[in-house]
C-alpha cells in the first residue's frame, strides 16, 4: 500500500523546517506532505496553526482560530491512505483530525511534544470511529508543554483502547534524534498493515 506521511510543523514553524524530518520518516514507497499553516506570527515569526492565550488571545478565539486553520488544511490533503502528525501545534491539529470525516482515510498518527485543544471532542471522536496506532514522543523536561498534559492526551487515545507506541525521552520539547529509527521503524509499521 502506499499513501502520504502528512507532517504539521508546530508554532513558528514553517513546511521548509518540517521536511527534513519528515523527509527521515517517510514509510518506503510513501510520499510526503509538509504544508504550511496560514497564521503569521506576530512574535516569533514563522507560521501558527493557532495564535495562544499568552500572546493575547483567549481560548475560545484559538480554539476557533485552530478549527479554522484544520478546515483549510483538510482541504488541502492529497488523496488516498494517509498517515498524519506532526510537532507541538502540528500534532495537535493531527489529533483534531479525528474529530473530522478525514479520519476515514487516516492510517494512524504520529504525535511528538503536543497536546490535546478540545479533550472532550478528541474522546467523543476516539469512541465512535476504528481504532488505529498512535506514534507518541515527549520529553520528560518539556517545558512548553508538560509532561503531564502530554500524558492526558495521549490517555484519551489509550482509554478508547488504541494501540500506543510511547518514545519518552529525557529531553525537553524537541524531537528525540536518538529515536528516529524507532520512530521510523513504527511509522512504517502503519504503513504496511
Amino acid at each position: 500500500m502506499s499513501g502520504t506521511l502528512v507532517m504539521l510543523h508546530g508554532m513558528s514553524g514553517t513546511s521548509e523546517k518540517m521536511m527534513p524530518l519528515a523527509n527521515q520518516l517517510v514509510p518506503n514507497d510513501w510520499e510526503v506532505y509538509c504544508p504550511q499553516a496560514t497564521i503569521s506570527h506576530p512574535n516569533l515569526g514563522g507560521y501558527a496553526w493557532w495564535i495562544k492565550e499568552e500572546d493575547g488571545i483567549n481560548y475560545d478565539d484559538y480554539a476557533l482560530q485552530a478549527y479554522e486553520s484544520l478546515t483549510k488544511l483538510i482541504e488541502e490533503l492529497p488523496e488516498g491512505p494517509l498517515i498524519v502528525g506532526g510537532f507541538s501545534q502540528g500534532g495537535a491539529i493531527a489529533s483534531m483530525m479525528m474529530e473530522r470525516n478525514i479520519q476515514d482515510r487516516i492510517l494512524g498518527l504520529v504525535l511528538i511534544g503536543t497536546m490535546s485543544i478540545n479533550t472532550s471532542g478528541l474522546e467523543d471522536a476516539i469512541s465512535n470511529i476504528w481504532q488505529r496506532p498512535v506514534v507518541w514522543m515527549h520529553g520528560e523536561k518539556d517545558k512548553i508543554i508538560p509532561i503531564s498534559v502530554a500524558e492526558k492526551h495521549i490517555k484519551v487515545f489509550e482509554k478508547g483502547g488504541w494501540k500506543v507506541i510511547k518514545l519518552r525521552h529525557q529531553k525537553g520539547h524537541m524531537v528525540d534524534i536518538s529515536q528516529l529509527d524507532k520512530l521510523k521503524t513504527s511509522i512504517q509499521s502503519i504503513a504496511s498493515h
